[in-house]
């Protein structure tokens, strides 16, 4: 990803992805303010306009606040800055519920919004390892510490500590906590909340709110079914994913009586779609991301549509390939004759039937850009 131009922006990512880092490199003259910091914080919270005076004191022109909806009331003082004194400001969260719920300055149009991702396999390049990636995930440290799983289980209870303790975003921690849990199992399906709420022993609107709230807080995201022109009758309902494999494999439970299969199923879904996710924002690509399936189950795990095409991509953990396997896509690509599709699976064969490729998936990862481009 690049820094576009020299206008202001927000840069919104879940934490860990690397926005202060990229942030620093790219702007390293940069006047740099953290709102983690509780010195900053307080100096700040009732005094914005000491804003101003901190630029003019380090005589800088650019200034970026990390972790912006912490203090929301900052953005009026920063639209005034941007307008009366021709600053620019690179403004990163972790969050932006706050920032919309709030009704908060959003700088009217004057500062673009961009996404930061976890790694792809193209960005890592030859440092891809892809049975890493389905145990770990793609969070930047994961990639360097020595022990990773560690680092999750560390990273999950930061979430919880600093996020929703801290922020008093829910009432009872303890209760957030067994739905976070119970979540992990509806992992790359279609979602029913009412079996979530009587998985945790909490009531259904509490429930919905709780979904809310881990997509504003960018630590999941629900995938709507496709629907357009349909042919047969389809599922309504979307899909959920936490936004990361091994977050997700760091929140869900597993004792005797789970598959490791079903687990690491779940966990190469996720992979894909993060990589479908972070390859649509880094070259803006502009693709709608659904899913499709039939009420008699015929499912493609993914549907990209847009301005530069029509893709439909199935995953396949197993390492054998059976002309089987394409039987939903298929289906798919008859009725909508425009689409590629694509299967992604575990073997190390090429194939293509018609409009369907079958790749292997450390391969069609580290490529998807060049495809979906």
């Amino acid at each position: 990803m690049s820094l576009p131009g020299s206008a202001s922006l927000f840069l919104f990512g879940p934490r860990g992805t690397g926005k202060s880092t990229w942030i620093g490199s790219v702007l390293p003259t940069a006047l740099h303010i953290d709102l983690l910091k509780e010195s900053t914080f307080a100096e700040l919270a009732g005094h914005a306009e000491r804003l101003e005076a901190l630029a003019d004191a380090a005589r800088a022109k650019t200034i970026v606040v990390d972790e912006v909806q912490k203090l929301p009331s900052l953005l009026d003082e920063v639209h005034r800055l941007i307008e009366t004194r021709g600053l620019r400001f690179v403004l990163t969260g972790s969050s932006a519920r706050k920032l919309k719920r709030s009704g908060s300055n959003l700088l009217g149009g004057r500062a673009r919004t961009l996404t930061m991702h976890p790694f792809t396999a193209s960005e890592l390049g030859r440092k891809f390892d892809l049975p890493h990636a389905i145990r770990h995930g793609m969070l930047p440290t994961v990639w360097v510490s020595p022990d990773p799983t560690e680092y999750l289980k560390s990273y999950v209870g930061t979430y919880l500590r600093q996020e929703v303790q801290q922020e008093a975003l829910v009432r009872n921690v303890a209760t957030f906590s067994r739905f976070l849990e119970a979540a992990s199992f509806s992992q790359g399906s279609v979602l029913n909340v009412q079996s979530v709420a009587a998985d945790c022993g909490i009531n259904r609107k509490t429930v919905e709110s709780h979904f809310d709230l881990i997509e504003d807080l960018l630590l999941s995201v629900r995938v709507p079914a496709f629907r357009r022109r349909a042919k047969r009758k389809l599922t309504t309902h979307p899909k959920f994913y936490f936004f990361d494999a091994g977050v997700y494999r760091a929140l869900r439970p597993r004792g005797p009586l789970d598959s490791a299969d079903d687990i690491d199923g779940s966990a190469i879904e996720t992979l894909v779609l993060q990589s479908l996710r972070a390859e649509n924002a880094n070259h803006s690509l502009g693709y709608d991301i659904h899913f499709w399936r039939t009420f008699d189950g015929k499912e493609v795990d993914f549907v990209l549509y847009g301005p530069r095409g029509f893709h439909a991509i199935e995953v396949k953990r197993t390492s054998r390939f059976r002309e089987e396997d394409i039987a939903s896509l298929r289906l798919f690509c008859n009725d909508y004759p425009q689409a590629r599709g694509l299967l992604l699976y575990g073997g190390h064969q090429h194939y293509r039937f018609g409009e369907i490729d079958v790749v292997p998936l450390g391969e069609g990862l580290a490529e998807l850009g060049n495809r979906l481009g």
